[in-house]
This record gives structure tokens, C-alpha cells and sequence, in this order.
């Protein structure tokens, strides 16, 4: 009697690696760090992520360059190896030390970062003309993302409808970004805090200027991303403005205040979905909605 013949073992697919604009090995040093330790280190976005070695998926530390100052060719006091495997990259809130295996290497890493801070191929590394090609393809990979990227405290509403937003969900946060008034490609910033027992509702401007954000204060500042923008006003405060979100879920919330809602279900501010007049306020509570039209008509 024949036997029955079992399937053929299929091995199982591993995982990919994630896709990076750059990557290569790496050594680190940060603020804290005794010594240089070695990583697999991978670029995407703006962010640098840090591998144990080059097969592994999953990253084991991280670096986000939206507080990007300046990098530096440097090198340790006293070292007497080659200076020019040596670099380091200055953020606003730390310096982080790298040393690489040449010099190529060093202009590598310099021009992808720059690259993907400054949304252009930098002209003046000792790059070769494939190097520089490569950096012009993750240029194009970058502007795409940047394009599709808003953060999740991101609405579609004009100046009144993000106060009322504000005022009506303080749970859900106390700032949030909307589209410019004046009709530029920037962005608007409106925040509400209570100081000495008043409400205060106050609204910023974001120009966009080249690859950079700058935010409309005393001293303008400026960031490579919209998110840096968030992260710079959640910091400036101490933590004190939280980046609203309104989701899902909100009714959860809501419900033990009795309030006679159903109110804005999958208004996610991830999606930026339009928030029109006509249309946006169907999806706020008859208590926004009646606010919003007694200010529109004292107008």
C-alpha cells in the first residue's frame, strides 16, 4: 500500500528589511554614552534608526532629527586616528558623536541627513556623481512623504471653528493646526490656556519658507516639519498644550456628562478630513453648532 506523501516543508519568508533612503554601519556616542557603540543604522524620514546588526527588523534605538541644528566635522580631543572618520550632529536639545570607517562614509551620512533636513542635495561634500544621485532619489521619496504627512493635531477649520473646538473638548487636547487664513501654502496654530483663571485663546502663524517652518513669535523660529512645529509649542510650554485629538471613541468620553451628542464620530484628526461650514458642523454637537452661528451672526 502506497503511502501518502506529506507536503514539502516551505521555509517561511523572512521578514524584510525595512527600507531605508541610506544605510550602513555606524558607530554612536550621545550625551551619556562612556564610549562608541556599533550599530547597523538605517535613515528614513527624519528619523535615524539604530539596528544591533544588519539582518535584524527591528530598531533598538531611534533619533529624530526635527530639532536638526548643524552637523560637524569632528573629532575627540587628543585623538590621534584619521579626523575625517569622525562627525558629529548638533540638535537643539543634544549633541550625538559618530565615527564611521572613512571618509566617504562620513560625507555619506552628512549628505542624507542634509538631504532630508533641508529638502535639497547638498553641493558642497566630497560626493561622487552616483552619491549625489542617490541623494536626489531620496529627495523625491522625502518631498512625497512630507506631501502626504500632516500631524494628527491637523484640522481642516477656519480660525472660529478651531477655538469652538477647543473650548468645547478641552479633554481632547488645547492645540491644534489648521490651514492658513491668508491663503499661503503655511499653516495656522491656535491654542487656548487658562492663565490666572482666564481663558486664553491664541493663534499663530506658520510660514512656509523653502523646505523650513517658521513659526510667527518674537524671535521666529524655525523647523523642518510640521511636526517639529507641534513639538516646538508642547515644549516652549513645558508640556503645558497638549495637540488635540478628537476620535472615535470621544463618545466614551462624553457620555457620563450627559451631553445629548453622538458627537463628531471618526472626526480623527489624522484623516484632515474637510471641515467646511456646510459640512463640518454636522459632525460637532447642536451645542458647537448653535455656539458657532450666534458668533457668525454678531459678525
Amino acid at each position: 500500500m502506497a503511502l501518502a506523501l506529506s507536503p514539502p516543508r516551505v521555509p517561511k519568508p523572512k521578514s524584510a528589511l525595512p527600507l531605508h533612503y541610506y544605510e550602513s554601519f555606524l558607530e554612536k556616542k550621545g550625551p551619556r554614552d562612556r564610549d562608541y557603540k556599533k550599530f547597523w543604522a538605517g535613515l528614513q524620514g527624519l528619523t535615524l534608526y539604530f539596528y544591533n546588526s544588519n539582518r535584524d527588523t527591528k530598531h533598538v534605538e531611534k533619533l529624530d532629527l526635527g530639532g536638526f541644528v548643524k552637523l560637524t566635522d569632528e573629532a575627540p580631543w587628543g585623538n590621534s586616528h584619521d579626523p575625517s572618520t569622525h562627525f558629529c550632529l548638533v540638535l537643539r536639545n543634544q549633541e550625538i558623536k559618530f565615527k564611521v570607517e572613512s571618509l566617504e562614509s562620513r560625507e555619506m551620512w552628512k549628505g542624507f541627513i542634509l538631504t532630508v533636513v533641508e529638502l535639497r542635495v547638498p553641493s558642497n561634500l566630497t560626493l561622487l556623481p552616483g552619491h549625489l544621485y542617490m541623494m536626489s532619489e531620496a529627495l523625491a521619496k522625502e518631498e512625497a512623504r512630507r506631501v502626504l504627512e500632516m500631524p494628527s493635531c491637523f484640522l481642516k477649520v477656519s480660525r472660529l471653528e478651531a477655538q469652538l473646538l477647543l473650548e468645547r473638548y478641552p479633554e481632547c487636547g488645547n492645540l491644534l493646526l489648521r490651514p492658513s487664513g491668508d491663503g499661503t501654502d503655511g499653516v495656522s496654530v491656535t491654542t487656548l490656556q487658562t492663565l490666572s483663571g482666564t481663558p486664553m485663546v491664541r493663534h499663530y502663524k506658520v510660514k512656509r519658507e523653502g523646505a523650513k517652518y517658521v513659526i510667527d513669535v518674537e524671535e521666529p523660529f524655525s523647523c523642518t516639519s510640521l511636526e517639529a512645529v507641534v513639538n516646538y509649542f508642547v515644549s516652549y510650554s513645558n508640556k503645558a498644550l497638549v495637540p488635540f485629538l478628537l476620535d472615535e471613541d470621544y463618545d466614551k468620553v462624553i457620555e457620563p456628562k450627559g451631553l445629548n451628542s453622538g458627537p463628531a464620530k471618526k472626526l480623527a484628526a489624522s484623516s484632515a478630513q474637510a471641515f467646511s461650514p456646510t459640512t463640518g458642523l454636522a459632525d460637532v454637537t447642536a451645542e458647537l453648532e448653535e455656539k458657532l452661528q450666534k458668533r457668525r451672526a454678531l459678525e
